[in-house]
């Protein structure tokens, strides 16, 4: 079984830490974004990081939506 064989159950539970981990990112993204002293390379390697995840989210999610018969 490979990781796009998983049940709906099982992406659904990836999908919720996925989430949570993305909200918990913009949350530092928002606070570091703030401080004039933050390291610039570290902001945008949590930026990517984010939207990194967001991208697979999307596709969990589509994995989600069953196929319909044309």
């Amino acid at each position: 079984m490979n990781q796009f064989d998983k049940d709906p159950g099982e992406i659904a539970l990836l999908l919720a830490e996925l989430r949570e981990e993305h909200r918990d990112l913009d949350e530092a993204i928002a606070r570091l974004s703030d401080d004039p002293s933050v390291d610039q390379l570290q902001l945008r390697r949590m930026k990517k990081r984010k939207l990194k995840l967001k991208d697979w989210m999307a596709f969990l999610e589509s994995q989600l939506i069953p196929d319909m018969d044309a």
